[in-house]
């Protein structure tokens, strides 16, 4: 594959690992679609992994094929932004699982069908062991960062603690170093809404109709978690949907439940219903702890990596416990870190949103690491 081809916008390439998994066995070969922006120096020491969330892709700054909406995070990717293509070789690829051109269950197997519930189950480390797959091929060897919010920092803090010398450092925002119960709960009600689907016919609609009723509502219900009360009071209160009165029946008579169907709706065009379900699964299982024999520390003892973590105040998702406790967890093993908790009404979701603040944090350190 001559250099042009494995540079730019919309790639994928087929490596032939195998891969392993954590759940045991290999996967082979494996499929990965992946963006890159800027250039390789001639060291090749400018390289920074873009990790995305659970339903994010790699068109981090590029327009979405599907949706035709811009990139995911321009706001922190892109000319004069922290993340400059002018300076750094901006690597991002679709997590293994998902369904925008990696390996998931939508893909074909060796005999010609879609895996659908064959796919083997998949966990955060299995993800990065792809990442690193993927690196290897485009000649990367170190990265002068890797970045992430919500599943994107628990990739960033699994890179740094699986592959420690090939990362110098990691940018971790309003994520988490194991799911806690609550998380986990969240997660199977979704879970379960798409298999009560009766389109979901055990994993195998690939053909025929999707679960997008299951799917919508999974959605719906995970969104609610990405938002904070306030956000959802200030936009929405009480505030009825289109009409003067209530209907007295179960339309959507307030606004906020028109914002939470049309959340539902305009998912299940982009995405699959299998790989919520695999991803969600990777997510429950995410416990860097428990990897690292129980002592969280003992993930990060004796790295060279920087941190930076960075939460917001009204993240109930990932709150700032959280993220404290990986900062403990960094203090003892002696790492280098540095930790802030910004203030913002859009909870979860703010690390998206326009935040000047988290713009100048990341811009800051990633120069004072450059």
């Amino acid at each position: 594959m001559s250099s042009d081809q494995r540079f730019g916008l919309d790639r994928r390439v087929t490596l032939a690992g195998p891969l392993s998994l954590d759940g045991g066995g290999t996967l082979a070969p494996v499929e990965i679609a992946y963006e890159t922006y800027g250039a390789l120096d001639a060291d090749r020491s400018n390289a920074v992994l873009i990790c995305h969330a659970l339903t994010g892709d790699q068109h981090v700054a590029s327009v979405h094929p599907r949706t035709g909406k811009p990139g995911w995070w321009t706001r922190m990717v892109g000319e004069g932004r922290p993340i400059d293509p002018a300076r750094h070789f901006v690597v991002c690829a679709n997590v293994l699982g998902s369904c925008m051109g990696s390996s998931g269950p939508a893909s074909m197997g060796s005999d010609g069908r879609p895996y659908a519930m064959r796919f083997p189950v998949i966990t955060i480390r299995d993800m990065v062991r792809a990442q690193a797959l993927l690196l290897d091929h485009l000649g990367v060897g170190t990265l002068a960062a890797v970045v992430g919010g919500s599943m994107g920092g628990m990739q960033a803090l699994s890179w740094a603690a699986t592959y420690p010398r090939r990362v110098r450092s990691a940018v971790v925002i309003a994520s988490t170093a194991r799911h806690t119960a609550q998380n986990i709960a969240f997660h199977e009600v979704g879970r379960q809404a798409v298999m009560a689907d009766p389109d979901w016919r055990g994993g195998d609609y690939y053909g025929g109709d999707a679960p997008a009723a299951g799917l919508a509502v999974a959605r719906m219900a995970a969104h609610i978690t990405y938002l904070s009360e306030a956000g959802l009071t200030e936009k929405f209160g009480r505030k009825l949907q289109a009409r003067d009165t209530k209907g007295f029946g179960f339309d959507a008579d307030f606004q906020v439940e028109s914002y939470l169907r049309h959340q539902g709706i305009s998912f299940v065009d982009r995405f699959d219903a299998n790989s919520y379900l695999y991803i969600t699964r990777a997510m429950d299982y995410f416990d860097l702890a428990e990897e690292h024999g129980g002592l969280l520390a003992d993930a990060f003892r004796g790295t060279a990596t920087r941190f930076c973590l960075v939460s917001f105040d009204t993240d109930w998702l990932y709150p700032t416990a959280e993220s404290r406790r990986v900062v403990h967890a960094l203090n003892a093993a002696g790492a280098a870190a540095s930790f802030v908790e910004l203030s913002s009404p859009f909870g979860h979701d703010a690390f998206l949103l326009d935040s000047p603040e988290l713009t100048r944090v990341v811009d800051g350190f990633l120069r004072a690491g450059a």
